[in-house]
């Protein structure tokens, strides 16, 4: 486990490609990953910044959101995560390291592609959460296809369901429990900017996700709630293994970023702790890229 306090060179803290071969079916379970993703739950150190918030953050489980949720709670707040209900393995992972932390820990089990559902998870995070000061709407759908003509109906919509309509109905049903002061953190993508042939779907929802966000966050900023956008590089995720990325890119994932690695997850959770923080209070509709230096245009 890397130590994030001491100085030292970005290229060697974490593990390099190549990786070994590891397709999981989707949605995938953090634990049979190798090398096990650093989530933060033995390397992130807290100092208060989120003290006395309350958090909902989709996709909670695995990946970006367990990150975030783990940082949230050691930086001083109540978290409720979002997540399918067979990501549970996972989920109940999380939700005790919350617990650990002294906070209230709130897991939620249900599909985002149905709009009924998300209305439904905002009530109970509202309702067991005491209120809502931070949205983190970070769930998503990747599943790769070698071409347009494998790319079906029912992937298109499962696809934009999960990544932009559900953005949409979380967003609805939060925005009136959002008091001045609160924020809405959205998760992009460097593929809005820089798409991947085979993530043609995947790409076109994550552009899509910035331009809401900047809309959103014009209207939110009247009523004293700021919204922005995290755009990530290549993290090494379970998103990638179970069906994100073919087998072969898989191995080599990382390589090609300015560190010759993926990011790790714990690494971009401070981000999400800076957006969510009052120190953060002069910024709005921005998109933050976390790319590896790859950069966003």
């Amino acid at each position: 486990m890397a130590d994030r306090l001491t100085m030292q060179d970005p290229r060697k803290q974490y593990p390099h490609p190549p990786f070994p071969t590891q397709p999981q079916p989707a949605p995938g379970i953090v634990g049979k990953m190798v090398p096990r993703p650093d989530h933060g739950e033995k390397s992130y150190v807290g100092a208060g910044r989120l003290k006395g918030r309350r958090a909902l953050i989709t996709g909670g489980d695995s990946g970006i959101g367990r990150a975030t949720a783990i940082a949230y709670a050691r930086e001083g707040a109540d978290v409720a995560i979002g997540y399918l209900p067979e990501e549970e393995e996972d989920a109940r992972e999380v939700l005790a390291l919350i617990e650990a932390e002294g906070r209230k820990a709130i897991g939620l089990p249900g599909d985002v592609k149905e709009e009924a559902w998300c209305q439904t998870m905002v009530d109970r995070a509202v309702e067991r959460l005491g209120g809502l000061d931070i949205l983190v709407v970070n769930a998503a759908r990747q599943q790769f296809r070698e071409s347009v003509a494998e790319l079906t109906s029912k992937d298109f919509d499962a696809t934009f369901k999960t990544n932009v309509y559900a953005l949409h109905w979380i967003c609805q049903a939060a925005i009136p429990h959002l008091q001045p002061g609160a924020a809405v953190i959205t998760t992009a993508s460097i593929q809005a900017y820089e798409p991947s042939p085979i993530l043609l779907d995947y790409a076109t929802t994550k552009a899509a996700i910035v331009a809401y966000t900047k809309a959103l966050s014009k209207q939110l900023i009247d009523k004293g709630v700021r919204a922005n956008v995290v755009a990530p590089g290549p993290f090494w995720t379970v998103l990638q293994p179970s069906g994100g990325q073919p087998d072969k890119k898989v191995r080599e994932f990382g390589k090609d970023s300015d560190f010759g690695r993926p990011g790790q997850p714990v690494e971009i959770a401070p981000v999400y702790v800076l957006l969510a923080s009052q120190e953060a209070s002069f910024i709005n509709g921005e998109v933050y890229g976390v790319t590896g230096g790859k950069g966003i245009a």
